[in-house]
């Protein structure tokens, strides 16, 4: 099976000092003030980055999130500067930044993740069936898994270096992390996206469970939406048309993946498993269907 575009594992660009690979996205310095990032094809689950890359899936998740950024706007600003990422590599290294790469603006990100939960799955619904309690949120007795929330909640997580897992924090010690007020905007801000972003998609067909954002401050110490904006990769999105509150839905994610490595007896700490062909070529397909929809 032959994509259009060689996948891209690690990006090699030599016209730009390297700061940093995320799990996910590779950061090259541009001048003092900005970032470009490329979102490779690699991808993690469980917090392990796999060898195994998915075609076209850097693409897909630059596309969907400009879209978003582009969109959501109005609530918040975010980190693009609208430089053409192909004017800042030198020519020979163009093919790496096309489709799959944006200049930032260089901000401080919050040593926050952002998460917002409209239905009880994954973490949560482990600790709802244990205490009744999302990141210590009290919720109403006889929901089940993938239960909608009687209104979407706010669940911040600390965020992990690579190879660590994010660890799921109470709003008191968000504002211990970054203060009262800014904690209390990101909430407010976080809110607000998940709600109209899900209002829209649900118009698609698809469910937004939950989704992550992370945000950082300009000079000024305003707030910015920064890294990516609601794909697959940072949100559970669901089918409508086959979703049944009870059962663990179909998905347009990462969900597909996770439960095949399941049935593959890894006990998800690195070394992580290379993924057969249909497995790689079926998240794929998940991550282009939710683009189509969503953006098409």
């Amino acid at each position: 099976m032959q994509h259009p575009h060689p996948p891209i594992f690690e990006s090699q660009i030599t016209s730009l000092p390297l700061i940093a690979r995320g799990k996910v996205r590779d950061i090259y310095a541009v001048g003092e003030d900005k970032l470009l990032l490329v979102t490779t094809d690699r991808l993690s689950a469980f917090d392990v980055v796999f060898p195994t890359p998915i075609p076209g899936k850097g693409r897909i998740l630059t596309h969907l999130s400009n879209f978003w950024f582009e969109k959501l706007g109005h609530i918040v600003p975010n980190h693009l500067t609208g430089i053409d990422p192909e004017s800042v590599v030198s020519a020979a290294e163009r093919h790496q930044v096309e489709g799959r790469a944006i200049v930032t603006h260089r901000l401080n990100a919050l040593p926050l993740e952002a998460v917002v939960r409209g239905y009880l799955e994954g973490s949560g619904w482990k600790e709802y069936e244990a205490a009744q309690t999302v990141c210590g949120i009290a919720l109403p007795a006889g929901l089940v898994r993938a239960s909608p929330l009687p209104e979407p909640i706010f669940t911040p997580a600390t965020k992990a270096a690579v190879g660590d897992h994010d660890e799921n924090i109470d709003f008191e010690r968000a504002c211990a992390l970054v203060g009262t007020a800014l904690a209390t905007q990101v909430r407010d801000v976080s809110l607000a996206l998940y709600r109209t972003a899900a209002a829209y998609a649900l118009g698609r067909g698809i469910i937004i469970a939950d989704t992550k954002f992370e945000f950082g401050t300009d000079a000024e110490g305003r707030l910015v939406w920064i890294d990516e904006a609601l794909t697959p990769d940072s949100s559970r999105f669901w089918p409508q048309a086959t979703y049944r509150a009870g059962t663990s839905p179909d998905s347009f994610d990462k969900q597909f993946l996770r439960n095949w490595l399941e049935t593959t007896g890894w006990d998800k700490m690195p070394p992580a498993p290379a993924l057969p062909e249909e497995i790689a070529y079926g998240t794929a397909s998940r991550y282009q269907e939710a683009l189509d929809r969503l953006a098409g």
